[in-house]
């Protein structure tokens, strides 16, 4: 007899049906009675903790950012630091990006919520990488005025759009070329 699931261990098995359904069928299929089934429980349970599939959604990627919460390298150098973190990203979250792209689009239309909004105040909202930026400065590798949000942001965006393009990881000489041809130049 399977052991009775409860408090967190519930929560997290449920986030996770839910991200799961997300993931496979996006959010135009994403419904309460699937994520009921994945997780192998019963609809009072999962409505006690969300009364709708948007309230859903929203606490099943802010679970989904915080499992796939990535530490920012520390090597000595803004190059390596930001080679290093897209390396990361790029061997971790294709299918997370993936999904927040392209699965939620129906979600962003049916809300009209932004993915912006969709994760305002999550575990995406804090600028973490803002760490990497302050060490370069501090060692003297950038000119901390020329870094505005657009160019920090620059590898980021570049590395998530190939990803898009592709649905798959990018080739390391292309991270390399995003970071040395575009990135670098900008801040120093």
């Amino acid at each position: 007899m399977a052991e009775r699931r409860r408090g967190a261990a519930l929560e997290k098995a449920l986030l996770d049906a839910a991200w799961e359904e997300l993931a496979c069928g996006g959010y135009a299929r994403f419904t309460m009675e699937a994520v009921v089934k994945r997780a192998g429980t019963s609809p009072p349970v999962l409505y006690r903790r969300w009364s709708d599939r948007d309230q859903l959604v929203r606490a099943a990627v802010t679970h989904a950012l915080d499992q796939a919460r990535i530490d920012v390298p520390d090597t000595g150098s803004l190059r390596e630091d930001v080679l290093t973190l897209m390396r990361t990203i790029n061997a971790t979250r294709v299918q997370l990006i993936t999904v927040m792209n392209v699965h939620l689009s129906s979600y962003h239309q049916a809300t009209g919520t932004t993915p912006d909004e969709l994760l305002d105040g999550g575990p995406g909202a804090e600028k973490t990488g803002d760490v990497m930026f302050e060490r370069a400065a501090a060692r003297g590798e950038i000119t901390p005025e020329r870094l505005t949000e657009r160019i920090k942001s620059l590898p980021f965006d570049l590395l998530r759009h190939e990803i898009l393009v592709t649905y798959a990881p990018v080739p390391d000489h292309v991270l390399e070329e995003i970071v040395d041809t575009m990135f670098l130049p900008l801040v120093r």
